[in-house]
């Protein structure tokens, strides 16, 4: 077993030396983020929540990630503060609670991270953990957007598509999920797709659900969803697709 980095060491490390060994091999990566972690470097303990998150480089340990993120983030550290909603909602960690949850994405989101506003919006468009209040999402998306968050453009789509907040705009929805699929979402690109062969541009539509189905991102439950609309299709070139994607 390795001996624990010192001090000393920690200190020598300049900051070229220290992003060559973050992205080295994942566990030498841990050992140097728990040692800075430890010192108390905020940065560091948010990364190396992670890695505990995710059991990279670490043995995974959801309560030990939590923690280390509710560390972080009482520095104010706006990522963590959104991993703190994301452990709250999805009970890594902690038990669930949503409350709790929109109450971290909601610090994140005031923080000025992009993640933190769009999960907050999602909370207030849904009424998870709050009262529902799409004309505040609906901002907030918005502002996320604006940092050319991929998947706030594509919820903002949906408000316009759905008339959540003001009048059905379809060009409105299209430029919105246009937006999204440049940015690699997967669900902008078969949003996009949908309204593109609404309008007859089933060439450039066909072109869009394949590179969503193919985005390494999409779940397979979005893959189901994505062949079921193929099948249901009425257009013989949207259930030939479906057939392709065997």
């Amino acid at each position: 077993m390795k001996a624990e980095i010192s001090v000393r060491e920690l200190n020598g490390v300049t900051q070229e030396e220290f992003l060559a060994i973050l992205s080295g091999p994942a566990d030498e990566a841990a050992r140097w983020l728990h040692a800075a972690a430890e010192q108390g470097v905020t940065e560091a303990q948010a990364h190396y929540a992670q890695l505990l998150l995710d059991g990279k480089g670490v043995e995974q340990n959801m309560r030990e990630a939590f923690l280390w993120f509710r560390i972080a983030a009482s520095q104010e550290h706006a990522m963590a503060m959104n991993m703190m909603g994301r452990c709250y909602e999805n009970g890594w960690g902690v038990q669930e609670s949503m409350l709790l949850a929109t109450y971290w994405f909601r610090l994140a989101a005031q923080a000025g991270l992009d993640w933190g506003m769009y999960n907050y919006a999602t909370s207030l468009a849904l009424g998870r953990g709050v009262e529902a209040d799409r004309e505040e999402a609906f901002l907030w998306l918005g502002k996320a957007a604006a940092l050319d968050h991929a998947k706030s453009w594509n919820l903002l789509g949906g408000f316009h598509e759905d008339g959540w907040t003001g009048a059905v705009d379809m060009a409105a929805a299209l430029d919105c999920y246009r937006k999204a699929a440049a940015g690699g979402d997967f669900r902008g690109e078969f949003n996009y797709g949908r309204l593109l062969a609404s309008r007859g541009e089933l060439t450039m539509a066909l072109d869009r659900f394949v590179r969503a189905y193919r985005n390494p991102s999409a779940t397979a439950a979005f893959r189901d969803k994505l062949r079921r609309y193929l099948e249901e299709s009425p257009v013989d070139a949207l259930r030939d697709l479906r057939a392709a994607l065997d």
